[in-house]
Formats: structure tokens, C-alpha cells, sequence
């Protein structure tokens, strides 16, 4: 597998995998909200082009994206992880922990002083998320307590505190 940045001839595809990993069964006809998410974000002031990443196959074929996007915790831009998708076809075979390894790398490499997402603490924290709380950052929502997760890179420091806000499009999803 191969780690690239997304090109621009790869949203096509990344849609269907959204779309695949995150459908809803019983909601047939129904795009999932992480479709229209992607998509804004794309369109918006904190997309990070560096940080929107595809696996692919050896023959090209894309099979996995994850992205992060401009975030803030009080102040201070940091990164917000999300959405992770992967082919359903291609799930359980390591092409999200590879997706997970290299976008950390790249936003540490930019020189990112963390980063944060929403999901199951049971998967994340292998790659190093603690829940938010134990760096007194919060989620915009209280009752994303138990899943709101941050992964510390290089440059954090640990006077960055307080409040997350994701992007705009966030809000509306």
C-alpha cells in the first residue's frame, strides 16, 4: 500500500468511500452526513491540502482517506482528524492504521502542536489519543465527553488549553 496526498482527481472516489463506510443501514437513497462534511471542509478556509490522504493499492486504486482540517483550542490552530474511512472491502486489513500513522507523522512534521478528533477510545489510543480532558481541552459539545480525544504531537505544549471549535462545516453536520 502506498500513502499519497490526495489529488484532485480523487474526490470522486473518496465520496464513494465515504459514502461506503459511513452508510446507514435501513436509510437506503441517504448519503451519509461525512459525505457533504468532506466536501465543505474541501471547500473551506481549514482545509490543509498536506493533510487530506489516501491509501492505495499498488495498482493505483484508492481504498482509504482520512484528513485533518484547521481547528482551535481557545486561540490556538491545531488540527482536528476526521473523517477516517476505508472501503468496507478493504477494512481490518491495516489501511486505516497506515492512513492514522502517516497523516500524525505529516501534521508533526508541519510542525502541529496537536491534534483531536471524536471516536472510540478503544481504537484511537493505540496511535496515542487520551481523552481531552486529561490536557484540560474540552469539546464544543459536553456530551462528546466520553469519545473527544487528543493526540499531543512535537510541538504541543501544555499551556494550549480550554475549549476546541472545530470549522464551520463541523457545525453543520
Amino acid at each position: 500500500m502506498l500513502i499519497r496526498r490526495e489529488a484532485e482527481t480523487d474526490a470522486g472516489v473518496i465520496r464513494a468511500i465515504t459514502a461506503a463506510a459511513f452508510a446507514r443501514p435501513g436509510a437506503p437513497g441517504h448519503a451519509a452526513p461525512e459525505v457533504r462534511l468532506v466536501d465543505e471542509l474541501r471547500e473551506s478556509r481549514a482545509w490543509i491540502p498536506a493533510l487530506s490522504l489516501v491509501a492505495t493499492r499498488p495498482d493505483g486504486e484508492v481504498t482509504g482517506h482520512v484528513l485533518c482540517t484547521r481547528g482551535h483550542v481557545s486561540d490556538v490552530p491545531v488540527l482536528a482528524l476526521g473523517p477516517l474511512t476505508v472501503r468496507p472491502d478493504r477494512q481490518r486489513a491495516g489501511v486505516g492504521s497506515a492512513l492514522m500513522h502517516a497523516v500524525l507523522g505529516a501534521g508533526d512534521a508541519l510542525g502541529e502542536p496537536l491534534v483531536v478528533l471524536l471516536g472510540d477510545p478503544g481504537y484511537y489510543g493505540r496511535f496515542g489519543f487520551r481523552l481531552g480532558r486529561d490536557y484540560q481541552i474540552t469539546p464544543p459539545v459536553a456530551a462528546w465527553q466520553p469519545h473527544f480525544q487528543v493526540r499531543p504531537l512535537t510541538a504541543y505544549r501544555p499551556s494550549v488549553r480550554g475549549a476546541f471549535r472545530y470549522a464551520e462545516p463541523f457545525d453543520r453536520t
